[in-house]
């Protein structure tokens, strides 16, 4: 099992490692994953280490799937997907985390995209866009909780 120092989530929460962060606050930190389902796809991770989610304390769960609606709010908003999904796994990297990501296909949740091998591999302007699309919706939830509408996009340069 990793530790702190080799947990490449740590490293990200910690701010030394690049990875399209969307939100971000003293206990959470959410951002994209390298390797999408589908574009939007993000990773809500606790920046303690800890290896799976029941693990938490009670506050850090709290505040860990706090941001999990949110992040999901704004992904429905910014993508508007037939669902977005919600998963807790955790096989890939020993550190709790949990997967948001909008959903146009029953698959897009199981195990279909990697054993096809369909999984995205963006560069990083796509990331920077897709990580700008999320939080453009979460700014916008923040100062209004009410104006956010399904598919509305906030006005970038408000009067």
């Amino acid at each position: 099992m990793p530790s702190e120092t080799t947990c490449p989530f740590c490293v990200i929460a910690r701010g030394d490692l690049p990875a399209g962060t969307v939100h971000e606050t003293e206990r959470v930190v959410a951002f994209l994953d390298r390797h999408p389902i589908n574009p939007g796809h993000v990773l809500v991770i606790p920046k303690q280490h800890v290896a799976s989610f029941y693990a938490l304390e009670e506050g850090d769960y709290i505040e860990l799937m706090l941001a999990v609606r949110q992040i999901a709010s704004a992904i429905e908003q910014a993508y508007t997907p037939k669902k977005v999904g919600m998963l807790a796994a955790g096989f890939d990297v020993a550190h709790a985390h949990v997967h948001v990501l909008p959903m146009y296909d029953y698959h897009d949740i199981t195990s279909r995209a990697l054993l096809e091998g369909t999984r995205g591999n963006p560069d990083p302007q796509d990331m920077e866009r897709e990580a700008n699309r999320i939080g453009q919706h979460l700014r916008a939830s923040a100062t209004n909780p009410g104006a956010a509408q399904r598919g509305a996009v906030p006005d970038a340069n408000p009067a």
